[in-house]
């Protein structure tokens, strides 16, 4: 029997979002394979979180580039962003709170792209005058991933509606970072 990798991933990644300590046989029931055949594909739980990084990076890649992250006002781009993310909000939820992905010196370079890109629409909204400068755009980036990952929870444990995902987060995110002028 041929085994799709890409769908234990995203079967291993349904999980993991919901249950973040799910066992590799829990893993595997959820995939529908046996406990030797997930680990043909995956070694261990670390390589499956490997795995799952590098998804949730190409997924977040993509939302950022359907983003369209230059164009218009940069409250704008942040809007279209939590929209494109959404799809992935859980994976990206479990993958910024798994320990064991940050470990060591040096960041993936996926992380690394993500976080500058995401950096880059704060920094440009500060230049336009749009965003607060009090507030780094490291931390913003930061606050982006915790709102994400919030949402994500909220939305999958049902205490939010997924309809009001993007909403909520935009609007709390930019209801702090948008720069006030004072009369």
């Amino acid at each position: 029997m041929s085994v799709d990798r890409d769908q234990v991933l995203r079967t291993a990644a349904a999980l993991l979002t919901r249950k973040a300590t799910a066992t590799m046989d829990e893993v595997a029931r959820a995939a529908g394979l046996s406990r030797a055949t997930l680990h043909r594909h995956f070694a261990g739980r670390d390589a499956l979180v490997r795995a799952l990084e590098e998804l949730g990076i190409q997924e977040c890649e993509a939302a950022l580039d359907a983003a369209r992250l230059d164009e218009g006002g940069a409250d704008d781009a942040v809007r279209r962003l939590v929209a494109e993310v959404q799809p992935c909000a859980g994976l990206l939820a479990f993958l910024v709170t798994e320990n064991q992905l940050f470990e060591g010196e040096s960041q993936n370079e996926g992380w690394a792209r993500l976080d500058a890109r995401i950096a880059g629409l704060f920094t440009r909204g500060q230049e336009r005058g749009e965003f607060r400068i009090d507030l780094t755009p490291a931390w913003l980036t930061e606050a982006l991933y915790s709102l994400i990952g919030g949402g994500a929870w909220a939305v999958q444990d049902g205490r939010v509606a997924a309809k009001d995902f993007q909403h909520m987060i935009v609007e709390l995110l930019l209801g702090g970072a948008r720069r006030r002028v004072e009369p």
